[in-house]
């Protein structure tokens, strides 16, 4: 298996909604923290 299929098939789990994260992707909820650590950095 090459990484471009490992890449391939991560980047579609990753927009996957689930119920476990109140319906929203894993996408979804890394970017609100990585934005909510970024302004709290600004404080």
């Amino acid at each position: 298996v090459n990484q471009t299929f490992i890449s391939s098939v991560s980047n579609q789990r990753n927009h996957i909604p689930r119920k476990s994260l109140n319906y929203r992707t894993p996408i979804e909820i890394f970017l609100s923290y990585v934005q909510e650590a970024f302004y709290s950095n600004l404080i």
